[in-house]
């Protein structure tokens, strides 16, 4: 046994020996063939040849170094010899010398029947294992034979029946001859699986917004022409038409795939989500029209019925100045909704939205209260919608200038939601009303608490008003002026424009070098903006960000006059300016993210 023990040590130590010995010698012929002496870098090469079991394997930048050695140390005859022998190794060696005999045969002589002859001997050899035929492209590649690289890819697919088998390996062939047009026909069928899809997309996302775009989509219009019943084709057309904004391109595409396949409304509803976030509404309304139109017994016909109210609505508060007598015909087809649906969980919502409606656009808040009841009730099995409508309800009473009331629902919210968004949002209401009546102690430690929120959204809103009060509470011991600005941004949460936009300028004129004064044209933009005074509200936001420019308002003036310029203005080219200005001039704000997405789609860059 002992015996036996010392035998193995031997053995690894005289394998480990000749490893050493053979990178040794590697290394030397290396230096040679970097110096240009071939002569002595053959001798080195051969060295290693000798002790290299040529069964198994040569790597491959050792084999070609070693004939390039011999052919530029006028020893040809040598080289094709040693290929020769060992194209008849039964091993990976034997594609190796195939593929340099060919090489030298095709860079020495015309005779390409003869090089082809022996690239056909290379892919017999590897055909049936397409480890081998990825390897063999690569050696194929690697000698300049794109095109024999890309011929035995291409066999590999037709043998397997294939079109996924080495796609990547071939489209990669394709683009680098730039046959852009088979570069994204080869990659389209790795598509068809769910898990490669986003990557075929990444690919194709390079295409986009360049001069070969078109050509991307005339391929992916032909695919979905040629397999009509392909649902990852129709969602790569449908996935290019929301690349480039077109909305109402891919509607008509789903909709001709849900007639096609049957699919009840699902992807058509799908889009029409999308459509919502992106503030697409016209093309939602298009989208719940035709599922309502098509599916009265589907699943998403309740959903449908409500959200094409949602849509409408979000149309006309997005339009401006906004009409009260559209305002009435949104909340009738809310009611329609509710009549000829029902009162379902799935419709519930459409009291909620009635009622907002008639407090905030129709001034008619008891209507709102006694509609916001009713919701409160027919919804009462489920909580979270209950304490919804209690949030609703309490910013009615503030509306009604009764915050007692609110403070009351915002406290019951808070106390059932303790730990949900919902609660803290009620939290974040009642911090609001502390500040409206001038305790801003009170206020700023509440607001201090919410800066650890879970959401970044009332976490921004927290940190801002606290930020507020602390910029403007420690210079002014009496707080006079900052109780003027709650009260002034309590008559625009009620919409008391006239009695705001006065007190507004009054306070410009009484507090011009206060450190509100930059708030006070904030304030005074915001009022501006309900009053549908876009070009004043633009002057004020422009004359915070060139005056104030240090201030903790230059980036949400920034943003904000970036985003009237985008949608209220429509004029995409200055509304992309401003926008990158923020990401240069503030870099680390918290609308950035909301820059660079919006900078995307502007040039047609993605939709997320």
């Amino acid at each position: 046994m002992k015996n036996r023990a010392c035998g193995l040590v031997l053995a690894g130590l005289l394998l480990l020996t000749k490893l050493v010995q053979a990178q040794s010698e590697e290394a030397l012929a290396d230096e040679y063939f970097q110096k240009g002496e071939f002569e002595k870098a053959a001798a080195e090469y051969s060295k290693r040849m000798r002790r290299a079991d040529e069964e198994i394997s040569i790597a491959w930048p050792l084999m070609n170094r070693y004939i390039t050695s011999l052919t530029k140390a006028k020893r040809s005859d040598e080289a094709d010899k040693q290929l020769k022998k060992w194209a008849k190794v039964n091993g990976p060696v034997r594609a190796q010398a195939l593929v340099l005999l060919a090489s030298r045969i095709r860079e020495t002589s015309s005779d390409t029947t003869a090089s082809n002859k022996l690239y056909e001997q290379a892919y017999e050899y590897s055909k049936n294992d397409p480890v081998r035929v990825a390897r063999l492209g690569e050696l194929l590649v690697d000698v300049g034979a794109t095109d024999q690289a890309i011929q035995a890819l291409q066999r590999a697919q037709t043998v397997t029946n294939d079109r996924s088998v080495m796609a990547e390996e071939l489209a990669t062939l394709y683009r680098s001859k730039n046959n852009l047009t088979a570069w994204i026909e080869t990659l389209l069928p790795l598509a068809e699986r769910n898990d490669q899809r986003e990557r075929v997309q990444g690919a194709f996302q390079t295409v986009i917004n360049t001069k070969d775009e078109p050509l991307l989509e005339k391929v992916l219009y032909a695919e979905v022409q040629k397999s009509p019943e392909s649902m990852a084709m129709n969602d790569m057309l449908t996935w290019y038409y929301l690349q480039k904004q077109k909305f109402s391109r891919a509607l008509l595409q789903e909709k001709a795939m849900d007639k096609r396949m049957k699919l009840a409304g699902a992807k058509v509803f799908e889009l029409a989500g999308l459509a919502m976030t992106n503030k697409e509404y016209k093309t939602a309304v298009d989208a719940y029209e035709y599922i309502i139109a098509n599916h009265p017994q589907g699943a998403f016909y309740p959903y449908a019925r409500r959200m094409l109210v949602n849509a409408r609505e979000e149309q006309v508060k997005n339009t401006y100045p906004v009409e009260k007598t559209e305002i009435r015909q949104l909340i009738r087809a809310y009611q329609r909704v509710l009549t000829e649906v029902g009162v379902t969980p799935k419709t519930l919502d459409a009291l909620r939205s009635s009622a907002n409606l008639y407090a905030n656009y129709l001034d008619e808040k008891d209507s709102a209260i006694v509609m916001l009841d009713q919701a409160i009730t027919m919804g009462k099995s489920d909580q979270q919608f209950v304490d919804k409508c209690k949030l609703d309800k309490g910013d009615v009473y503030l509306l009604k200038n009764e915050p007692w009331e609110s403070t009351l629902l915002y406290s019951q919210v808070e106390k059932s939601q303790k730990d949900d968004l919902l609660g803290y949002e009620a939290k974040l209401r009642n911090a609001k009303l502390h500040y409206y009546k001038g305790d801003f102690t009170l206020a700023k430690s509440v607001l201090d608490v919410l800066k650890m929120a879970t959401t970044r959204e009332i976490a921004n809103d927290a940190e801002q008003l606290s930020m507020l009060i602390l910029d403007n509470t420690g210079l002014d011991s009496t707080e006079n002026a900052m109780r003027d600005y709650a009260a002034i941004d309590l008559l625009l949460f009620q919409n008391k424009l006239d009695e705001a936009s006065a007190q507004v300028d009054v306070m410009l004129k009484k507090y011009e070098q206060h450190t509100l004064a930059d708030e006070l044209r904030w304030l005074q933009a915001k009022v501006q903006l309900k009053q549908n005074k876009v070009d004043e509200a633009l002057l004020n936001l422009k004359t915070i960000v060139e005056k104030y420019p240090m201030d903790i308002l230059a980036d949400d003036a920034l943003y904000e006059e970036a985003k009237i310029v985008d949608e209220r203005k429509k004029d995409s080219a200055t509304a992309l300016k401003l926008y990158e200005q923020l990401l240069t001039s503030y870099p680390g704000s918290i609308f950035a993210a909301e820059s660079r997405k919006r900078i995307r789609q502007l040039r047609g860059d993605v939709v997320n």
